[in-house]
């Protein structure tokens, strides 16, 4: 896992010491080495940090060029059929001087060109410069596990890992983007190719781009996309064998992200996705597997540290817990600068824990991320079924007479999103399910800045929904935007401040073909049911005492911290704010005394003004 970053220049040198800046902001990305590479006419310049993972010596080196000295690469990530592409470019004349991945990109780029992409199976962003072509070729991976922020002005490209890099030029403008303040307002988290920043966008999960010097342009364009998902409820092959096949291709996957130079760990949330992945982990390695949990002593609706035990006990691991308190809340101001893109998510705080934790015996680690958008694991599947069965048996007028009699009802009550959201078309309800903010809170508490845009963020969003029915699309729209703009940030930024890299084998590009393609909804969530045919592989593999209905993770109690430190200094730091309408935010803290549900949007609220502060960013 490492860290990149990169200038382009159509007709001026690029900024001496720019790129070095930048790249010293990654450091955590990738301690154990830095690289820059400037062009000859110093219109390009590339930079890398690298944590060491695959190919310890010296030849892993970043930025790496080809053997003619004409392609430049600086990557992130790790290509898990890389010895497999690496056979059959051999074949086909291409000889190699190292053992990394990054020079099979080089030859995979000479061999395939633009396409070479498609024949990846990993994680990465990468950016490669053909100096013949005066082109910089940019890509991320299928599920958007690692990150790419980029900004195209006149006359001049740039690109990162992360925003903070981009902010190390001085002269970057540092204004809030109305829309995106939206996005996050009502998801917690900024969607899409939208950024927070003005000016910047993100690359989005699947995609490529390119941009030419010579023309000053970029063009953008998806090299993969979810497959059509499963026609109705009709069977290709009996259940049975569609659980042998996720078994035979979870055991592939856990194998081919078990390949590493360093230790590696697992982390053992005590849910099935997770313990499945220790299951298959055990089979494969021929020594004990390490797996790490976050425990939360005192709150056992929110502790899964005794399913995660079982597991461990029962497939002989080396097992480490670490218990969270609730005086974790001194970590919030450092999550708040290395989530330079504000992100609402509070289970950060064990994410950033158990990285650290699992960083002391390991450098690579392997989660179960995936599992919930891939297979149907959130409860707001069910209710998104029923409501289009409501949609089919109520009338529109009553259905919004409903909506508008919800919209009365305080935040914080439970059941208030579903009912506003039983209004307007399913793709509208699908996104609104979990909304932090609808938007008439969301003009309240920007009521002050006079700058809001609500350019209703909900039908944007339900709009990414595809499929034959109400679950598809709302598990197609789940992982391409929470998943990617939320869970797999999280994961990243938390694992990336340890220096340790996570690698999530449910996200394999053939499961999830698997799961999108040619797995019908009965067998994902159905009536009540979650992650069906997850539950068969786990009732086959797992001990007989371990709970396969469960879900939990790592959430912590913010409801029951709130009365102690979490919630004085939640009220601190809002009540110091004068970014956010003060008169909504009161609201929000005495409903919340008085025993209604706003921890996480008061956490949302707090984690951004925290943001705010620490990169000095206004409207």
């Amino acid at each position: 896992m490492c860290g990149i970053c990169g200038l382009a220049n159509a007709t001026d040198p690029v900024s001496d010491g720019l790129v070095p800046a930048m790249t010293a902001t990654l450091r955590h990305r990738g301690p154990d080495e830095e690289g820059i590479w400037t062009s000859a006419d110093r219109r390009v310049a590339l930079g890398h940090r690298r944590l060491s993972i695959i190919d310890l010596s010296p030849g892993g080196h970043q930025p790496m060029a080809d053997a003619g000295g004409r392609l430049q690469i600086t990557f992130n990530g790790e290509i898990y059929n890389y010895l497999e592409l690496k056979a059959e470019l051999g074949a086909l004349g291409h000889t190699f001087r190292t053992r990394s991945d990054t020079e099979v990109l080089l030859a995979a780029y000479r061999q395939w060109g633009l396409a070479a992409v498609k024949r990846l199976n990993g994680m990465f962003a990468l950016a490669l410069y053909d100096l013949d072509r005066e082109r910089l070729f940019l890509a991320r991976d299928r599920a958007g596990e690692k990150p790419l922020f980029y900004r195209h002005a006149p006359g001049a490209f740039a690109f990162a890992s992360e925003l903070k890099a981009l902010m190390a030029d001085p002269a970057f403008p540092r204004s809030i983007e109305p829309s995106a303040l939206s996005q996050y307002l009502a998801f917690g988290y900024v969607t899409g190719e939208a950024c927070i920043l003005r000016g910047v966008r993100k690359l989005p999960q699947g995609h490529a781009m390119a941009y030419d010097l010579r023309r000053d342009e970029v063009e953008t364009w998806p090299y993969w996309t979810l497959p059509e998902p499963f026609p109705g409820n009709r069977r290709f092959v009996p259940d049975e064998e569609l659980v042998d096949e996720l078994e035979r291709l979870l055991l592939d996957s856990v194998r081919m992200r078990l390949i590493a130079d360093v230790p590696v760990g697992i982390m053992l949330s005590g849910g099935v996705d997770s313990s499945l992945v220790t299951a298959m982990a055990a089979r494969v390695s021929s020594t004990p597997v390490r797996t790490f949990t976050i425990s939360f002593p005192g709150h056992a609706a929110f502790d899964e540290s005794p399913y995660a035990r079982t597991i461990a006990e029962h497939f002989g691991t080396k097992h480490v817990e670490l218990a969270a308190e609730a005086a974790t809340v001194d970590l919030l101001p450092q999550l708040a600068r290395q989530y330079d893109e504000p992100l609402a998510d509070s289970s950060m705080v064990p994410t950033y824990l158990v990285s650290r934790l699992i960083r002391r015996e390991a450098t690579v680690a392997l989660g179960g991320d995936g599992g919930d958008e891939l297979f149907g694991g959130y409860h707001h599947y069910e209710w998104v079924r029923r409501q289009d069965l409501v949609r089919r048996l109520v009338p529109g007028p009553l259905r919004g007479a409903v909506s508008a009699c919800a919209r009365a009802l305080p935040l914080g009550l439970r059941g208030r999103n579903y009912l506003i959201g039983s209004d307007r078309d399913i793709g509208w309800s699908m996104a609104h399910a979990n909304v932090y903010f609808d938007a008439a809170t969301r003009r309240k508490l920007l009521a002050g800045t006079g700058r809001l845009v609500d350019d209703e963020p909900e039908g944007a969003k339900g709009r990414l929904g595809l499929g034959h029915s109400a679950v598809q699309r709302t598990m197609a729209m789940d992982f391409r935007s929470y998943l990617v703009d939320d869970i797999l940030v999280k994961v990243d930024r938390a694992s990336m401040l340890a220096s340790l890299e996570v690698r999530a084998p449910l996200l394999d590009p053939r499961i999830i073909e698997l799961a999108y393609g040619r797995t019908p909804d009965r067998l994902r969530a159905w009536k009540g049911q979650r992650k069906v045919i997850l539950r068969m592989l786990a009732r086959r593999v797992l001990p007989p005492a371990f709970d396969v209905a469960r879900k939990q993770g790592f959430s912590p109690p913010l409801a029951a911290w709130f009365p102690g430190d979490w919630g004085r200094y939640m009220r601190e730091v809002l009540r110091g704010s004068d970014f956010f309408d003060r008169g909504v935010v009161e609201q929000l803290i005495t409903a919340q005394e008085r025993g209604l549900h706003n921890t996480h949007r008061l956490y949302a609220l707090m984690i951004f003004e925290l943001w705010r502060r620490e990169y000095r960013v206004g409207f």
